[in-house]
């Protein structure tokens, strides 16, 4: 990892100045070794700036897909903020010897986000999900955060042919932190459309958080979490659509895994 030495980007304004690691790659995959202290202090910074950020996690489910597809290779190395979100992603940066702080899950990045758009008066825009959801996850984050500006929110079924249309609604509520709770790829493709178009503020892609914050879907316990089993109580809530996702998929993540450790040692 090349890049641990180096500072990818600095920012400064009239209060701070931070440096920041320069990112690394976990099975061909980047991502930024950083804290969820630094990756929200970095949002801000870009929020300040007025600049576009894409902000995404990376798990095992994501690394595969940027193996399968170019585009969504080419979509996560463009992103400014790389994380990774999952377990899969630490353990494996620890067997092949990559530095890589902890975990920086999604959802739990949205609870600091929105910490950090109450205490800088950012305005937070929610994107996704079923309309009755994004409108329980509105309320819940305004009971929890009442002195954050909700900007607006709206659900996520539309299709690729609306998503002009969807920017420019968006983009008239003048947000600083936009939350996309949609399926990859299409979320991935939504917030590059974005870019595209001009648009400023940081865009994070949460899945499905709004069904957790909503309490339309429950998390998994703390022990789970703690033991790195999220996944599979993920898997248990949805079995039809997750089963063949984490079984087939982690299956294949650990092949990768054992594939590219053994390549290791043997350059040693």
């Amino acid at each position: 990892m090349a890049l641990a030495k180096e500072t990818r980007w600095k920012y400064e304004d009239a209060s701070s100045r931070v440096d920041l690691p320069g990112r690394v790659e976990v099975l061909g995959a980047p991502v930024d070794p950083w804290t969820m202290e630094q990756t929200v202090e970095a949002t801000d910074a870009l929020i300040k700036e007025g600049r576009f950020a894409h902000l995404i996690g990376v798990n095992a489910d994501k690394l595969l897909q940027m193996r399968d597809d170019p585009e969504m290779d080419a979509c996560v190395r463009r992103c400014e903020i790389v994380n990774a979100d999952g377990a899969s992603m630490v353990m494996a940066a620890k067997k092949l010897g990559v530095d890589l702080p902890g975990r920086v899950a999604g959802i739990d990045l949205m609870w600091e986000l929105c910490g950090l758009a109450e205490r800088e008066g950012h305005r937070v825009y929610l994107l996704g999900a079923k309309a009755e959801v994004v409108a329980k996850t509105a309320e819940v984050l305004s009971e929890r955060y009442p002195n954050m500006v909700l900007a607006g929110y709206r659900d996520g079924y539309f299709g690729n042919d609306e998503f002009d249309a969807v920017v420019a609604e968006v983009e008239h509520a003048e947000p600083d932190i936009v939350f996309v709770g949609i399926t990859s790829p299409k979320k991935e493709r939504l917030i590059e459309r974005f870019r595209e178009l001009g648009a400023k503020g940081a865009f994070v892609g949460v899945g499905g958080s709004f069904d957790v914050v909503s309490g339309n879907i429950p998390r998994a316990p703390m022990w789970m979490q703690r033991a790195n089993l999220e996944w599979l109580f993920r898997m248990m809530q949805e079995p039809k659509r997750l089963v063949r996702r984490y079984l087939v998929g982690n299956t294949r993540f650990c092949m990768l895994l054992r594939k590219e450790s053994k390549g290791s040692k043997a350059n040693v």
